[in-house]
């Protein structure tokens, strides 16, 4: 069980001037100018068992054949095994080629239809009910609208931001990507561990 999602417009930030360290009496002081090298944007697995970030992407685009791409990476780590992923609603997740790949992969030999016309297709609620099929060995569960936390890469991306976003310097794209790999090898070593719910369900309350 594989949460996904995509960490969008990830700045390389260069900054103008060097960070000051913190010495006795004073606080780190970063440098507020920067010069902008482009953005990248990271989908990002969570293995829901471990914790841990699996096959991430990094790219510079976030297309029907880019996420098409991700998912077949991830399914080519453990061709023949169940993969169930939780991902939200983004119309990328539900595309006409994500499909055919799906049914490629189950054995489903079936006419699929038209895009907007007919058949499994047809619509972006019929190409949903079928990804979502829990008889299919490779399946989607998708997120209600507006409830992007019950998806828990959410959690870890607030860990990205805090533990290595928010103070890094990066001359480049290629800086940015090394460094966010090795961040993410350094997260699974160390850091990572299964999320354990603490809602209970009951009705939040202002």
């Amino acid at each position: 069980m594989v949460s996904i999602d995509e960490r969008t417009g990830m700045q390389a930030l260069e900054r103008k001037y060097p960070t000051k360290p913190a010495r006795p009496g004073q606080i780190e002081r970063i440098e507020f100018e920067y010069i902008r090298h482009g953005t990248l944007c990271l989908t990002a697995n969570l293995d829901v068992l471990t914790g841990t970030i699996i096959e991430p992407t990094i790219a510079q685009t976030r297309g029907n054949e880019d996420f098409l791409g991700h998912i077949e990476r991830l399914v080519d780590l453990c061709p023949h095994a169940g993969w169930v992923f939780i991902a939200d609603n983004l119309d990328t997740h539900k595309s006409e080629v994500l499909v055919r790949r799906v049914a490629e992969q189950i054995g489903d030999t079936q006419d699929l239809g038209q895009m907007s016309k007919c058949g499994i297709l047809a619509s972006r609620r019929s190409r949903t009910v079928y990804l979502s099929d829990p008889e299919h060995r490779i399946r989607f569960v998708f997120t209600p609208r507006h409830a992007s936390w019950l998806n828990m890469v959410e959690l870890w991306f607030s860990v990205l931001a805090r533990r290595f976003l928010r103070r890094q310097s990066f001359v480049s794209l290629e800086d940015l990507r090394i460094k966010l790999l090795a961040f993410i090898e350094y997260f699974n070593e160390v850091l990572a561990h299964p999320y354990r719910w603490t809602y209970t369900g009951r009705p939040l309350r202002a």
